[in-house]
């Protein structure tokens, strides 16, 4: 039975079985049953007695428990970023009313299921008549209202409204004293503290539902925050270049500018985030300037990560290429690359929560849609392993002149989905990793040797003691060049052309690459033809000779004698020959000195116009 099956018909069954039991309704599941069974109600919050005993004993104690004073308020229309200089505000609001004797409030049982007041929802503390008809007499608070109200679950606490005219009421009561024995809350607060302090003037008076104070606060704080930001710029900048000079790596000037950049707007924003709250702003205000200062350090730590990861990567970088593998070459660009989406997701992660984003729906969605996210990346994986593929199988690393398909060129690039190909036209390919799991990849670059392989064709009148010669100075001129193969090479007289004599030359060059392989062809090549002038060899090219026939032709050739046989020591002498020639003809090439270097493209060369470029009696380009 297929596994697709199985699921059908455990439905079917469920659906037979609830069919045929309709007049029995399956009982409700486990997790319906919990949520209809209402919570108990906290002790410390049960009535308006126990919320105002709760909350005055969490701030008179030695330090404050401001989570059990918090507790006490409904924060669903004030936050909670000021939360705790409300209930310190509060605190000070209620040693200005009166000695509250909290055991005269409703208790439990007055407003419990069985209670006298049950379907009580709110009772009003303050203003309160006539208790509190001596504070209307000396300040006008408005309506304004300290109100304990039931919420949703039972419990009883501080008012959203009340909670949220806090700071207003409280800027109304401050002038106030404090009653006898009771703790002033200045004594709490720096804040409050700090603002006593000032005149009354930048305390009392308001812009824009700010007061003087806090725009004057914010003034400082923002060129606080710019001095920071040039701050660590400078001090990191000096570090890191004396940290990577000492670590042996290398860094350009510019990209240390660059990654030091966002840290000093990061260290900016945390510090903004650290201490806004001290100026006591607005709940509205807050609400505004506190995620978007979090979204901001959010978008420099993510900036900042980026930039680190590519001043990192350039340092490695740096450091692999001093080195003789090429792995590292190839592992330093794909580590970084997967860093860096790495700190992309972290930061979106951290940028959605401080925007009050919910990632959990988002999982579940990607749960619920897993199969269509499996197909859609399929790609994507399939291109992952085939960057892995080029790790550890390393067919080709960076720099490698490499045929994949019908593209051919350098590789430039191994990146976490693809690899980049630069063609000898000077274009970009971009070839999906996948591609290489199963591509054939032909690797030019990883030859020790790369062949050479011609023809030379002189002309048929040439001597053979002259071709002996030539063919064995071209073998000394192979044994003598420096990047040419001494094992195996093959100069023979190879083939009758119908208008030269072919001499076959078959050479290998061990080069490091193509430039290097060219300009060594090209010496060589100089160099067979000054040997050609030497020994008085010349160059065959497609020609067409008309013969007339004598009759006299045949007498004459029967009375003239056989050429000489060659004698025994003939072919060695030519030989002899051949050698002292190339001794000749390359005594003065800069290569019999030492071994040329690799070459290196450099600038123009600035010599007099009438400089020797070429030399004429050797072998050096």
């Amino acid at each position: 039975m297929s596994h697709v099956a199985v699921p059908l018909l455990a439905a079917l069954g469920f659906a037979s079985i609830g069919a045929s039991g309709q007049d029995t309704p399956a009982p409700p599941p486990a997790e319906a049953v919990a949520a209809e069974t209402p919570r108990p109600v906290p002790k410390e919050l049960d009535s308006p007695g126990s919320t105002m005993r709760t909350f005055l004993e969490a701030m008179k104690k030695q330090p404050q428990v401001y989570e059990t004073a918090v507790s006490c308020l409904d924060l669903s229309l004030a936050g909670e970023e000021k939360a705790q200089g409300d209930a310190t505000k509060l605190f000070g609001i209620l040693n200005r009313i009166e000695h509250v004797a909290w055991w005269l409030l409703p208790d439990a049982r007055a407003v419990g299921p069985d209670g006298p007041e049950a379907d009580r929802a709110e009772y009003v503390f303050f203003p309160r008549y006539p208790d509190h008809a001596w504070i209307d007499r000396r300040v006008d608070v408005g309506d304004h209202r300290i109100v304990l109200a039931r919420t949703t679950d039972g419990a009883w606490k501080f008012s959203a409204e009340t909670v949220a005219g806090i700071g207003r009421l409280y800027d109304r009561l401050r002038q106030l004293p404090v009653l006898s024995g009771l703790v002033d809350e200045r004594d709490l607060s720096l804040l409050l503290r700090m603002e006593s302090a000032l005149p009354d003037v930048l305390v009392e008076g308001k812009f824009l539902t700010l007061k003087y104070w806090q725009w004057i606060g914010l003034f400082i704080l923002i060129f606080t925050g710019i001095v920071l930001d040039f701050s660590v710029r400078i001090i990191l900048s000096a570090t890191s270049r004396r940290l990577i000079a000492r670590k042996g790596g290398e860094a350009k000037r510019d990209t240390v500018r660059k990654t030091v950049r966002p840290f000093g707007l990061a260290v900016a924003a945390l510090f903004w985030l650290a201490v806004i709250r001290l100026l006591d702003l607005p709940v509205e205000v807050l609400k505004v300037l506190l995620p978007a200062v979090r979204f901001f350090a959010m978008l420099a730590g993510v900036w900042a990560g980026f930039r680190l990861t590519d001043l990192v990567g350039e340092v490695f970088q740096s450091k692999a290429a001093k080195t003789q593998t090429k792995i590292d070459d190839l592992l330093v660009p794909l580590v970084r690359k997967t860093v860096k989406i790495f700190i992309f997701v972290f930061g979106m992660i951290y940028i959605a929560d401080s925007l009050n984003i919910k990632i959990a729906p988002l999982l579940a969605g990607l749960g619920i849609g897993g199969i269509g996210f499996a197909f859609a990346a399929r790609d994507t994986l399939e291109n992952f392993f085939g960057s892995l593929t080029v790790v550890v199988d390393r067919p080709f690393q960076v720099g490698d002149w490499v045929v994949i398909g019908d593209v051919e060129g350098t590789v430039e690039d191994v990146g976490f989905r693809s690899s980049r190909v630069r063609t000898f036209y000077n274009s970009l390919v971009t070839i999906p990793n996948g591609i290489l799991v199963r591509a054939t990849v032909d690797n030019y670059g990883r030859r020790k040797y790369r062949r050479f392989k011609t023809h030379i064709s002189i002309t048929y009148d040439t001597p053979p003691a002259k071709i002996e010669a030539f063919c064995e100075g071209i073998r000394e001129l192979i044994r003598l060049h420096p990047y040419t193969r001494k094992d195996y090479y093959q100069v023979w007289l190879h083939q009758f052309a119908p208008s030269s004599l072919d001499v076959l030359v078959y050479v290998f060059h061990e080069a490091p690459d193509w430039t290097t392989e060219l300009r060594e062809r090209h010496r060589l090549m100089l160099d067979i033809i000054r040997l050609a002038r030497h020994l008085g060899v010349e160059f065959a090219f497609p020609t067409e000779t008309l013969h007339l026939y004598q009759e006299s032709h045949d007498a004459q050739a029967a009375t003239s004698p056989p050429p000489p046989a060659p004698g025994s020591g003939d072919d060695e002498r030519a030989m002899t020959d051949g050698r002292r020639a190339v001794r000749a003809v390359t005594a003065e090439a800069d290569w019999r000195a030492g071994k040329p270097a690799p070459y290196v493209f450099t600038e123009a060369s600035k010599a007099d116009e009438d400089a020797q470029i070429e030399a004429t009696t050797g072998g050096d380009g």
